[in-house]
């Protein structure tokens, strides 16, 4: 035990608003909504957590603030905070679902854990592999031409991993852009494409054959996130390495998707499979079946960004780098007291105990939509 419990939790209700519309083919996007949770112990210590959701993808923020304040509030105060895997454990029986409520629980059950014993989260889970990632930014405007003036002046600050989201204007309009990124930028940008389930399935293999002449690094989740046996035969037919996304959440999905071979690479999310420690899971059974991996994220604030660069430290063997921009390149505002780490073009991980980042009360006041749960 270790002699510090749980004496208040809060959950905070956010809206910030976005630079521009990011448009992806199962839906438009125009803000960061979450649920932020505030843990304090009766020793004074705080710790701080993040659920992400996307309504079309995993759940929404209020379905998430509900299920920390009503369901697993009571089960935690006056508990230790320590003993990550029990409260996790609880979650899971207590909840079904709700993996972004439960990314929020584990998130600030580590960052006191870190804070208690002096470690970073990233050595909690396993040890900090790397200290900094290249940062791949999503090309998501539907007025390319602002995108094009954004992605110049990310050029000009190092960036070079760009990631153009694709299925959500006609299949003309994909090539386009495509070509144009490589007229302008050629060989030296690493271009990925992204259709965040927007391709029918009966025509899902003649459109990404027309786009592999642009070699892109990898092509996302073509088609719905059911269709696995599409993505396998996707897969199993394309040149281009395929990356599953909204098809693989868990250690579960992992281990069907590499028995049917249904991608080359897997996007981690924290949202998506519950916390880090599920996420590693997931990390491990792709690194088993020879898949990669990427470090993929919702529309979240640096708080989850700082999570989700201590996953990806914990990762060996990463070579497909990060998405972790919205706090700098896409959301108007964020609720830390510092920056989120990114320079010249690289996700830096944050140090010091815990997740080593602070919240700004001033800026959750700001940003809140409702009252704090508590």
């Amino acid at each position: 035990m270790s002699g510090h419990k749980i004496e208040t939790i809060r959950i905070h209700r956010i809206r910030i608003p976005a630079r521009a519309v990011h448009s992806h083919g199962s839906g438009d996007v125009a803000g960061i909504h979450v649920a932020i949770l505030e843990m304090t112990t009766d020793t004074g210590i705080k710790g701080w957590g993040e659920a992400s959701p996307w309504p079309v993808f995993t759940g929404t923020a209020e379905g998430c603030a509900t299920a920390l304040h009503v369901y697993l509030r009571p089960h935690l105060i006056g508990q230790d905070p320590v003993q990550v895997e029990k409260h996790m454990s609880m979650a899971d029986k207590i909840i079904v679902g709700h993996p972004e409520a439960k990314a929020a629980l584990e998130m600030a059950l580590l960052d006191i854990t870190g804070q208690i014993s002096g470690l970073s989260v990233s050595e909690l889970v396993g040890g900090r592999q790397r200290d900094s990632m290249g940062m791949s930014f999503s090309i998501a405007n539907p007025d390319f031409g602002k995108d094009l003036e954004d992605v110049a002046a990310m050029w000009e600050d190092g960036v070079r991993i760009f990631k153009l989201k694709t299925g959500f204007s006609d299949h003309r309009f994909d090539l386009v852009r495509l070509e144009k990124m490589r007229e302008i930028y050629g060989e030296t940008a690493d271009i990925r494409i992204d259709y965040n389930q927007g391709l029918p399935a009966y025509d899902a293999v003649r459109r990404v054959r027309d786009l592999e002449a642009f070699r892109p690094t990898f092509v996302e989740q073509p088609v719905k996130m059911h269709e696995r046996e599409i993505m396998a035969h996707l897969t199993d037919v394309i040149d281009a390495p395929i990356m599953a996304d909204e098809s693989v959440f868990d250690p579960k999905g992992a281990l069907y998707a590499a028995q049917i071979r249904m991608a080359d690479i897997f996007s981690l999310k924290i949202m998506k499979s519950g916390g880090i420690r599920r996420a590693l899971e997931v990390a491990a059974i792709a690194r088993a079946a020879g898949i990669e991996v990427y470090g993929g994220c919702m529309f979240e604030t640096g708080l989850a960004h700082a999570a989700g660069a201590h996953l990806m430290a914990a990762v060996p063997d990463l070579i497909l780098d990060c998405e972790f921009y919205m706090a700098t390149y896409y959301a108007e505002d964020d609720i830390l007291t510092e920056p989120f780490p990114v320079r010249n073009g690289r996700v830096h991980v944050p140090e010091g105990q815990g997740l080593g980042v602070s919240v700004d009360p001033v800026k959750l006041r700001k940003y809140a939509v409702a009252d704090p749960l508590q």
